[in-house]
């Protein structure tokens, strides 16, 4: 009975023991389902691409060490890899990234804008070969459509070129009505080039087209485009930056770490100040697929190329961006710059690929995830310079004889071995 009471104590402990290990399994089997049930596993051919692209992002990233940020594929809508790494303030390390940490998208935001006029050329409510001033009144630029204001063909310059040069109080915000309202009263001095001559990129035009989207629907823009796209899609992460989400929304910064300051040029909307996730842009990619929000001709005619001035690859629809190839192929995509903030988003529509990237440490490594297209199709892929100052991939031809390979097959080729562990920093859909 003596034997037995000393007993009872250590009877009692290796029973809490057991039934703690118990609750803890079942507590990890719960976390486990519920990403389950976000990001299910992918099925069929889905997993064969899995290793090739943590092979290329653990190479070009080294295995998240030097991303500061999101990165997301997803092909049939469905989630096959993503990896969030880094902090909220890289600086400070405080806060880590999280799947629902929105980033501002800068030029992305160009995507919902662009499609928010087409929407709403496609309820009736405004045709995009108006002129722009008949919506917007004293708008000084003859001949300037809504059409070459979303095809960058209006000749309009960047706003953030020109308005602290020609006396803006640059201690005073810049609103979308001041855009305009300085360009009628500067017009003379704003070196505004003939409307449809040729293409040149414009921060301007987008600035306009919010409020052509305030003025028609007779809401706010981000309420429009919140009761157009993001509620009917889920995509819950997502907003359009004013003064009150200044708690709230992430701040950027320079490669050093350093904070970037918040200027008179950072609220303006419509060209950008878009704030969202990776997941929540495979959520838009979706929904333009999809047949729900938009008929088929009015895709078409954003996806359509509006500029041959210069011969080559890039080319430029209505809010997207685009890649022309000689093997008849076309990427859709937009990238973004903006202060620290570095977007990619890439759209392959042969294939049902989004390809996203996100950081607000001003790292071009993002818009290398470009190459990634080439594990799912032939794109034809080397290094150049491209869009918005960004370094991007510029599209060459190769002969059918030739053996020579893209550097991205090259890299996933001789890393695919290599590849034995998952990262504590990614979060995957399946297990190897």
């Amino acid at each position: 009975m003596k034997n037995l009471s000393r007993l009872l104590p250590l009877l009692v402990f290796v029973f809490s023991c057991a039934h703690g290990t118990d609750q803890k399994h079942a507590d990890e089997a719960k976390a486990q389902a519920a990403m389950t049930a976000v990001n299910p596993p992918p099925t069929g051919d889905h997993g064969q691409y899995l290793a090739l692209v943590k092979a290329f992002v653990d190479s070009t990233f080294r295995n998240g060490q030097q991303l500061n940020g999101s990165i997301l594929v997803a092909k049939d809508g469905q989630i096959i890899y993503e990896q969030y790494s880094g902090y909220t303030n890289p600086r400070a390390h405080a806060d880590s990234i999280t799947a629902n940490t929105p980033f501002h998208l800068a030029s992305i935001s160009k995507t919902f804008t662009g499609m928010a006029v087409l929407k709403l050329w496609e309820d009736g409510k405004l045709n995009i070969d108006d002129s722009v001033s008949k919506y917007l009144s004293g708008f000084p630029c003859k001949g300037v459509t809504l059409r070459m204001l979303l095809n960058h063909r209006s000749g309009i310059p960047k706003y953030d070129h020109y308005m602290g040069a020609l006396g803006w109080n640059t201690r005073l915000q810049v609103t979308n009505q001041d855009v305009l309202d300085f360009l009628i009263a500067k017009r003379k001095s704003i070196p505004v080039g003939r409307p449809d001559h040729g293409f040149s990129y414009s921060n301007t035009n987008y600035a306009l087209l919010a409020l052509v989207i305030e003025k028609v629907s007779g809401k706010f823009y981000g309420d429009y485009l919140k009761s157009t796209f993001f509620d009917s899609l889920g995509m819950k992460d997502t907003y359009v930056f004013t003064h009150a989400d200044s708690a709230r929304s992430l701040r950027s910064f320079y490669n050093t770490g350093r904070p970037y300051a918040f200027d008179y040029l950072d609220i303006v909307y419509g060209d950008k100040n878009i704030y969202s996730t990776v997941r929540d842009l495979v959520k838009w990619d979706q929904g333009l697929r999809s047949g729900r929000i938009f008929k088929q001709e009015t895709l078409d005619a954003a996806y359509s190329p509006y500029s041959f001035e210069k011969p080559g690859t890039h080319n430029y629809g209505l809010g997207w961006r685009m890649y022309l190839l000689k093997n008849n192929k076309k990427l859709i995509y937009h990238n973004g710059w903006w202060h620290g903030n570095r977007t990619a988003f890439y759209r392959l529509l042969d294939e049902d690929v989004t390809i996203v990237a996100l950081c607000n440490n001003d790292s071009k490594k993002i818009y290398s995830v470009k190459e990634m297209a080439d594990i799912f199709g032939d794109y034809m892929q080397s290094k150049d310079h491209g869009d918005e100052g960004e370094t991007i991939v510029k599209n060459t031809v190769r002969k059918k004889s030739s053996h020579k390979v893209s550097r991205s097959r090259a890299i996933l080729a001789a890393n695919k071995k290599k590849v034995k562990t998952r990262s504590s920093r990614t979060s995957y859909s399946a297990k190897k």
